[in-house]
């Protein structure tokens, strides 16, 4: 490829050169000598598991392995002005940031932020044959592998889409790509970095999150909300000690029977509704008709066992089944403790029984205020005075979308005619991610471009995760040509 600086020299006058910024993309992801597909697949290498799955992350160093890689490529990317730092506050997890000042013909008055990070889940059990977390593997089409997905390819994609403008006469304000490492621990850590780089950061007009889910691989996917979370252990105490089941049962009530009476307060069993007011919220128009614009292709598509139906049994709407993932609150037991394995498990009324419980709310509910209506919920007047305890608390609010501007939607439709050949979807996505009500809250007056490669059957989080290479060139070259047009906007 020639220079990229004598490129963009060459057709300032001329504007962007599409095909230029198409070739530019393609090349760098090439499977056979991209430099963006090498270094992500050299990521995957890494074992930089977040904190909450590596207690000793400080002591291993991976998650800084997983940093110094990374801002090694993108010191090699020779961006024009370009400066790459990391920022690591004492005790917390660190982030790195590359700076890349405006294109001459560029606004100067707005930072654009892109966001992705670079920690990753564990294993999460055995991988196929051929297979494994931190084994790279291309193969049709696919590059498999823990945290190709989910996150590490942003860090490329937003380099790459960089470039890419440089090189087809494109331009951009001034971007800072943000990479955090404490993500899948509910980036804990962001918080306190947003607040310490938010001189430096400036007026942000637009920020691009690269960490999301579409329906298909066919199109561009925005996501305009996500849920919140709270998540905590919960404990019921009957006994200081186990006692034998003949001699205390009908006496003393089981710890599990108490749990299952206290998570009755909250969810109905039947309808899998949830009961507090503080949980609940009205879906705004806007994302209604966002849901019915997409229709059937929002439809689920789970492993469910032969005979299992969907929970909204009393619909066969798309819509309400969609709705019910992305903008009502549910109740999900992620863990328990005090349970013996079935093998294990002989004739004792156990002392307690201790389930970690994950609440996903909807974008809008206040997730602090949802933790304090539980807490008290499940805690006050217990069941036969047992011990009722929640520990361990999380709460993050969600996020939902500004509307959007005119630069922007003539641009989404642009892209999706150009690039993906169909129109642009939107939706809601039922996950959360800190990141998005941080600076959601920080620059409320933003434009948020939030998207991403993974689709169906992606497998982030469990075994074989995998990202689609074609449809993360179409990504790349979207975000390239959004930024674009926030520049001239």
């Amino acid at each position: 490829m020639s220079d990229p600086c004598h490129t963009f020299a060459a057709c300032l006058d001329d504007g962007m050169d599409t095909a230029v910024i198409r070739e530019t993309v393609r090349g760098r992801w090439s499977a056979d000598s991209g430099a963006a597909l090498e270094g992500l697949s050299r990521l995957v290498e890494i074992p930089a598991l977040s904190p909450s799955f590596d207690a000793e992350w400080a002591a291993t160093r991976h998650l800084h392995a997983a940093v110094d890689h990374v801002r090694t490529y993108l010191d090699a990317c020779g961006l024009p002005g370009a400066s790459t730092e990391v920022v690591e506050l004492p005790g917390r997890t660190p982030v790195l940031l590359l700076d890349v000042p405006a294109t001459g013909t560029a606004r100067t008055d707005e930072t654009v932020v892109v966001y992705g990070h670079l920690d990753k889940q564990p294993a999460a059990g055995e991988w196929s044959a051929g297979l494994g977390p931190w084994t790279p593997v291309v193969k049709d089409g696919r590059l498999y592998g823990r945290g190709a997905g989910d996150d590490g390819y942003a860090a490329y994609a937003a380099a790459t889409a960089l470039e890419a403008l440089h090189a087809g006469g494109g331009a951009h304000a001034r971007t800072v790509v943000l990479l955090e490492t404490c993500e899948e621990s509910g980036s804990r850590d962001l918080g306190a970095y947003l607040e310490h780089l938010r001189p430096r950061l400036g007026e942000v007009g637009l920020v691009v999150c690269l960490d999301t889910s579409g329906a298909d691989y066919e199109r561009l996917w925005l996501a305009t909300s996500l849920r919140g979370m709270v998540s905590f252990d919960l404990t019921v105490r009957v006994l200081t000690a186990g006692v034998h089941s003949g001699h205390a049962s009908g006496f003393v009530p089981s710890s599990f029977r108490i749990l299952r009476e206290l998570l009755d307060r909250v969810e109905d069993p039947r309808t899998g509704r949830l009961q507090l007011p503080e949980l609940v919220t009205e879906v705004p128009a806007d994302r209604l008709a966002e849901v019915h614009a997409a229709g059937d292709a929002l439809a689920p598509a789970l492993p469910l066992v032969d005979g299992m139906r969907y929970s909204r049994t009393d619909t066969a709407e798309v819509a309400d089944l969609v709705l019910a993932n992305t903008w009502s609150t549910t109740m999900s037991v992620t863990g328990a403790d005090g349970l013996p394995s079935l093998p294990e498990a002989g004739n004792v009324l156990r002392p307690y029984t201790s389930v970690k419980l994950s609440f996903r709310l909807p974008p809008t509910v206040d997730a602090d205020t949802a933790l304090a209506a539980l807490t008290r919920v499940l805690t006050t007047d217990p069941p036969f005075g047992a011990q009722v305890e929640v520990s361990r608390t999380d709460a993050a609010t969600g996020w939902n979308a500004n509307p959007r501007a005119g630069w922007l939607e003539s641009a989404l439709d642009e892209v999706g005619t150009e690039v993906f050949g169909l129109p642009w979807r939107a939706l809601g996505l039922g996950g959360t991610i800190p990141f998005l009500g941080l600076f959601g809250r920080a620059y409320p007056d933003a434009q948020f471009v939030v998207t991403g490669p993974r689709g169906p059957g992606n497998n982030a989080h469990v075994p074989d995760e995998w990202l689609h290479l074609e449809q993360t060139e179409r990504v790349t070259e979207a975000v390239a040509r959004i930024i674009d047009a926030h520049a001239r906007a």
